[in-house]
C-alpha cells in the first residue's frame, strides 16, 4: 500500500504509533479517536494514503465502497446501529480536516447536535 513517512494515521497504520483497533481488513484500519466527542467516536481510515476526498480516484471506488460498507458492522459492534450515529469526512481547511489522509468519523452514543456548521 502507499504510504505518507510524515503521515500521522500511516504511522498508525504501520504500528508505529500506538491505537486501540476495533476493526481492521486488507483496505481499511479503524480506531478509537484520541480526543473524542461523543461516547463511540471511531476513525475509520484506508491503508492507502490518499490525502483528502478530492485526491479520490475511479481506482479508489472499492476501496469507496469498503468505507462504508463496514460501518453497519462497526456501529453493530460498538452497540450504536439501532440507535443511530453520526459518519462524517472533512475535506480540506474549510471543511476542518486535520490530517492530511482520508478519514471517516464514525460517532454515536448520544444524541447528536445540530446545526453542525
Amino acid at each position: 500500500m502507499e504510504r505518507d513517512p510524515d503521515c500521522l494515521f500511516c504511522k498508525i497504520i504501520a504500528g508505529d504509533l500506538p491505537s486501540t483497533r476495533v476493526y481492521e481488513d486488507d483496505l481499511l484500519v479503524a480506531f478509537r479517536d484520541i480526543h473524542p466527542v461523543a461516547p463511540t467516536h471511531i476513525l475509520i481510515v484506508p491503508r492507502k494514503h490518499i490525502p483528502d476526498n478530492n485526491a479520490f480516484s475511479e481506482d479508489d471506488e472499492t476501496l469507496g465502497g469498503r468505507l462504508f460498507s463496514v460501518v453497519p458492522k462497526i456501529a453493530a459492534q460498538e452497540g450504536i446501529a439501532a440507535d443511530g450515529f453520526r459518519l462524517i469526512l472533512n475535506t480540506g481547511p474549510h471543511g476542518r480536516q486535520e490530517i492530511p489522509h482520508l478519514h471517516m468519523h464514525l460517532i454515536g452514543g448520544q444524541r447528536m447536535q445540530h446545526p453542525m456548521g
